[in-house]
């Protein structure tokens, strides 16, 4: 990996945060993430994030400041407040164990389902930004339209402009008729890669990477297990353990009995969908085929348009 002047800078940085932090320092240091919307680094027990050259100040330091006030569910930033480094908002946080994913028998399902409950029942601050999910989804379908046309674009397309304005950013989420209202804090981009040990190694899971973090639709964090699911991508036996921990946990996302597909239904839809048009862009770029998970979210997209949304949760593995 070829270290650019940002790269650089934000090791330097975070060296010098955890020396701050721990003398003698223990000295380890590693680059953790080097992609376009977002460089992470870590000096011993201090990680360093440069955020998305989009990202606005106001909104992530009220998402830094939601996680200070939520130590149990988040991991809690070292300093409330972003730094400039190189035209780039830069944060600083404690080192926590990730999940490994040499073992898929350990991933904490239900500790993130827990968590999730927590967050979904905690009062959103005021002045805390929309969640931006559907404006990840939307993303993904914009870089899609913007690579060459594969045979898996046109089912990913047709599946997008088959879902509601709000999950494709286009609009606020209407609330439906005679239904409670389900705006709630949510994270925005759960996966087992947003959940790490602090203190490491054996602390409590905590969520971390506060970017989506907002108001919005508690369903969409539940969208990703819920489209691994349908996708015969995720075995029945974990999804249930995520289910049923976060029904434990009187998560608001879904009913707390019986079937949760017709609310999680759309949301799963367009996680299915996002994946699907990463997957052939990323593909298209490294010119290869598609791997089997990766043709199977492609497929489910294709098999979207052939059942309709009220229907669609009695086709879920």
């Amino acid at each position: 990996m070829t270290a650019t002047p940002l790269l650089s800078a934000l090791t330097t940085r975070a060296k010098a945060r955890a020396h701050s932090r721990a003398q003698p320092c223990p000295c380890g240091a590693a680059t953790l993430t080097d992609r376009p919307d977002g460089t992470v680094v870590r000096h011993a027990d201090t990680v360093a994030k440069a955020h998305a050259p989009d990202t606005t100040p106001a909104e992530l330091t009220a998402r830094l400041s939601a996680a200070a006030h939520l130590p149990d569910v988040l991991l809690p930033p070292l300093s409330p407040t972003p730094v400039d480094l190189h035209g780039r908002l830069v944060t600083f946080w404690p080192y926590g164990d990730p999940v490994d994913p040499a073992d898929p028998d350990a991933a904490p399902w239900e500790d993130a389902a827990t968590l999730l409950a927590r967050l979904h029942l905690t009062p959103a601050p005021p002045g805390l930004p929309p969640m931006r999910g559907p404006a990840k989804a939307a993303h993904a379908i914009a870089r899609l339209r913007a690579a060459t046309p594969q045979p898996g674009t046109e089912p990913v397309l047709h599946a997008w402009a088959a879902l509601p304005a709000w999950a494709r950013a286009e609009a606020p989420m209407q609330d439906l008729p005679g239904e409670p209202k389900r705006t709630t804090l949510c994270h925005g981009d759960l996966h087992l890669g947003q959940l790490v040990r602090h203190p490491a190694p054996d602390g409590p899971w905590l969520l971390i990477d506060v970017d989506d973090l907002g108001v919005g639709d508690p369903t969409w964090d539940l969208a990703r297990p819920a489209a691994w699911y349908a996708c015969g991508l995720l075995p029945p036996d974990e999804w249930t353990r995520f289910l049923t921990a976060y029904r434990a946990a009187g998560g608001p996302a879904v009913p707390a009995d019986g079937d949760p597909w017709p609310a999680l239904d759309i949301a799963a839809r367009a996680l299915t969908v996002q994946t699907a048009a990463l997957a052939i862009v990323k593909t298209t770029v490294a010119d290869r085929p598609l791997d089997d998970v990766q043709q199977a979210v492609v497929d489910a997209c294709a098999r979207m348009g052939s059942v309709p949304p009220e229907l669609a949760h009695e086709h879920a593995k």
